[in-house]
């Protein structure tokens, strides 16, 4: 017998969900909204509906409410404003939470503070207005005496300070606040869950992209797998990068384990091979050195030991895969992040619809399916990684990582089917 999320929801043990006497009102606070932008994979899918399940499915929610920082060439919201007239177009990120009532008039809020022209610094981070957008909201949200449910696309800023101060309004305001990316949550090949209570000693994701960007959706693939071990997350004590020649070094004096990196390759659906037209050719150390221009690990160290790795590997393969030694188990436990593979990542981005499943039923219950720490931990380890790199690849100190300290949901959030 088929149910629905809904009724799955509530019939789940101890869980009781609020039958909402009206639907939900939803704000939505975008940097910018062009096609292929993070904020058209996740809006469209509340004004417009998505696959989910071999069905169309519509939000059980209205989106009320649209501000865009940015508007130009390419812009999409003016047209799905003209569509979609119950929706309204504001000036203010105070107008899209009160409908210009004054007060807070809506029951959730997304903010995307992903892609728009924002300048860089001299770490080469791009600065991307979340922190801004956040206070706007919290200074609606103190003005009226009550919070509502914000979901945060990505790590919270790229200057850590503002990402702890994030957190921490969030905590004081009793706001529910969910983060990240799609990787946690979009579906595995093969459908694998780190066994909660594993005793890991050493992980791993090799992945691809840039620095202050993809690294963090790495590191998000390493969280949301190592949290689950024993005794849950210790917080981190140290980071140090490697790049370029330094990385190869590093890798041939076993500074990670190569075991776990060739398991972590050996799930990637688009490793390129040593020689090209022979597939079933597997790289040697010489030709992803050829293949590869610009390597980056991270590597950082738990406060129970553990040691993780980032790797990103650019030339080589174009997806996310974890590997992890498991004490007691002779092979490695390794799994994909599966993302659609090009050109139908950019067209589909069909991985959008687990995350915008899990807002949903952030707006629905008032509670964030997964730990916030997470996010705030991977914003950190993205934060020092990049410091490491700016201060020529030195070991970084994380004390300010090392309180960081959570246990994992005990039903794991990815898209199976």
């Amino acid at each position: 017998m088929l149910i629905s999320r809904r009724e799955l929801l509530s019939s789940a043990p101890g869980f009781l969900l609020a039958q909402p006497a009206r639907r939900p009102k939803i704000a939505a606070i975008c940097t910018i909204y062009f096609k292929f932008s993070h904020s058209q994979h996740i809006v469209d899918r509340f004004l417009e509906g998505y696959g989910w399940n071999g069905d169309h499915h519509k939000p059980p929610m209205d989106l009320v409410s649209l501000w865009v920082d940015q508007v130009g060439k390419g812009d999409l919201s003016r047209e799905r404003l003209s569509r979609h007239t119950s929706t309204k177009g504001c000036s203010s990120i105070a107008e899209a939470l009160t409908l210009g009532s004054g007060k807070l008039a809506v029951d959730g809020v997304l903010l995307i503070g992903e892609h728009g022209r924002y300048p860089r610094n001299e770490k080469r981070q791009t600065q991307y207005p979340r922190y801004e957008f956040w206070k706007e909201i919290v200074k609606v949200f103190e003005a009226s005496g009550k919070a509502v449910p914000v979901f945060n696309d990505k790590h919270l800023s790229w200057k850590w300070d503002w990402a702890k101060e994030m957190y921490d309004d969030a905590k004081r305001l009793n706001c529910a606040l969910m983060a990240g990316s799609s990787l946690p949550v979009t579906w595995r090949t093969p459908t694998l869950e780190m066994p909660v209570n594993s005793k890991i000693t050493e992980a791993m994701c090799v992945g691809y992209g840039g620095v202050d960007s993809y690294d963090f959706h790495a590191l998000e693939t390493l969280q949301c797998m190592v949290e689950r071990r024993r005794g849950g997350e210790s917080g981190v004590k140290w980071v140090q990068a490697y790049r370029g020649e330094r990385f190869w070094k590093a890798h041939q004096e076993g500074l990670w384990s190569h075991d776990l990196f060739n398991a972590a390759l050996c799930r990637s659906h688009t490793l390129k091979p040593s020689r090209e037209g022979f597939n079933n050719d597997f790289p040697t150390l010489e030709s992803m050195q050829r293949l590869v221009r610009n390597p980056v690990a991270y590597q950082y160290e738990h406060n129970d030991g553990l040691k993780s790795t980032m790797i990103l590997l650019s030339g080589l393969i174009e997806d996310f895969n974890f590997a992890a030694r498991i004490d007691g188990q002779k092979k490695p436990f390794s799994v994909q992040m599966y993302l659609p593979m090009p050109p139908a990542r950019t067209s589909l981005a069909n991985f959008f619809s687990p995350l915008t499943n899990n807002i949903e039923t952030l707006f629905l219950t008032g509670k964030s399916p997964y730990p916030l720490e997470r996010t705030l931990l991977t914003t950190g380890l993205t934060a020092a990684g990049v410091e490491s790199l700016f201060q020529k690849e030195a070991r970084f100190e994380t004390p300010h990582l090392s309180s960081i300290k959570y246990g994992p949901v005990k039903e794991s959030t990815f898209w199976r089917t």
